[in-house]
């Protein structure tokens, strides 16, 4: 009998996956630890190998199909000595499970748009239309412009400046079939600047349909959940970078090793703020507040296929800012590209988005479930500030706390938010 190979659960929280490429092809031979498909999760897309060795006899479940459910049969394996009449009866058992979802074709173009009707959105091409006609010579008495009151009407309607219009008629005279013309021969929208697109009319603008990934519909449905049901509320401080970007440069310069980033910082005063304030590194449930013992910082790195994903510094407040910093390239390439093993993404205590690279001043993140906060890091910009009564110029950063309020409170909020800007501002403490 076939050997049915399933969808695998690649991670505690999934249901379905899509078949993202198939590394093997039907009448290879597998072995044991050979890697036979990519599986894209709703975070990172995996390898998935071989457990049993034989031929793989027939791929039920073909490479681009989204949404097919853990546990079911996607292909077959054929053991030593079987042939491939055996494949019939299995795949006839295997259809009678529930059958995944294809890819989503409905989804990318569910009707007919309105803007692939090219009769409709475009025009038959007409013939060349003469050039604009010149403007008209303006009267020299007082700079007229002789035309009749239909022809400044219509003008007026189509938004056009009546002296551009050349006038054909007794003396110069501008007439209604003159500004007809001048529409009808794109002279409204001949000249640039604040003429541009005068007396035009322009079709509705064309849209395309991108399916939605897989990751992009599970950060759809955490973040719609999140603002949903956690009862959100903000801190927001300034804090001074001076010293911060002072012993930063110290620091690179050396070693040239060492490329300590503000955020490295900035994750090291988060975890060692959570350590002066840990009634803040807690967890919502309902029968009761979690209490974290270590601070597992989730840093928020953007996916080059769109979407987000938060790869965890692992007991941050015992890693000096060397160790952050390397962890930090290593976590944020593989995050990049989906390389990301599940535990390297799965939980975290307290969440960190910088958007500061942006120039983004600053912003309100959106609580990232079961977590009670998150930090959003705005831009290091030159401000005036005063300072004893004199105004003097500063670097400042913008930082804004969001918390969930079942298990942080607003004093609570703040006194973690202050903590994390005494660090910040007097750096020195998170080298020591």
């Amino acid at each position: 009998m076939p050997i049915t190979i399933k969808m695998p659960a690649l991670s505690p929280t999934m249901t379905e996956g899509k078949i993202a490429n198939w590394l093997k092809k039907e009448g290879d031979k597998v072995r044991s630890g050979d890697v036979i498909a990519e599986i894209e999760t709703d975070k990172a897309t995996m390898e998935v190998e071989a457990v049993d060795e034989g031929t793989l006899g027939r791929i039920l479940v073909k490479a681009g199909t989204e949404g097919v459910a853990v546990n079911s049969p996607i292909a077959l394996l054929l053991e030593e000595g079987e042939d491939k009449s055996a494949l019939d009866a299995a795949a006839k058992s295997a259809a009678a499970a529930p059958a995944p979802k294809a890819a989503p074709k409905a989804e990318a173009a569910p009707a007919p748009q309105p803007a692939a009707k090219a009769p409709v959105a475009a025009p038959a091409p007409k013939p060349a239309a003469p050039a604009p006609r010149p403007a008209a010579p303006v009267a020299a008495s007082g700079g007229r412009v002789f035309a009749s009151p239909l022809a400044r009407r219509i003008a007026k309607d189509a938004g056009i400046d009546i002296s551009r219009v050349t006038g054909t008629g007794p003396h110069g005279r501008v007439v209604r079939a003159d500004v007809e013309a001048f529409v009808a021969s794109g002279g409204a929208s001949a000249a640039g600047g604040i003429f541009a697109g005068q007396g035009q009319k322009f079709a509705a603008a064309s849209s395309r349909v991108v399916p939605n990934s897989s990751m992009r519909k599970v950060i759809a449905r955490r973040l719609l959940e999140s603002k949903q049901t956690v009862p959100h509320f903000y801190v927001t401080m300034d804090c001074d970078i001076g010293a911060l970007l002072a012993l930063r440069k110290e620091i690179n310069d050396s070693d040239e090793s060492l490329k300590v980033s503000v955020n490295d910082f900035v994750i090291r005063a988060a975890a060692l703020g959570l350590k002066k304030v840990p009634e803040a590194n807690a967890s919502w449930g309902d029968d009761g507040i979690r209490y974290f013992d270590a601070a597992d910082i989730s840093v928020a790195v953007a996916t080059e296929g769109g979407g987000l994903i938060t790869p965890i510094v692992r007991a941050a407040d015992r890693k000096g800012l060397a160790a952050i910093s390397a962890e930090m390239k290593d976590l944020g390439a593989r995050a990049r590209t989906g390389k990301l093993l599940p535990e390297e993404y799965q939980g975290g205590s307290f969440s960190v988005s910088n958007m500061g690279m942006f120039g983004v001043r600053e912003f309100a993140a959106i609580i990232n479930p079961p977590q009670a906060c998150i930090l959003a890091v705005g831009a290091g910009e030159e401000r005036a500030v005063v300072r004893d009564g004199k105004l003097a110029v500063a670097t400042m950063m913008t930082l804004t706390l969001s918390c969930d309020h079942r298990a942080v409170d607003g004093a609570l909020g703040a006194k973690l938010l202050g903590a994390i800007r005494e660090l910040i501002e007097h750096p020195v403490r998170l080298i020591l």
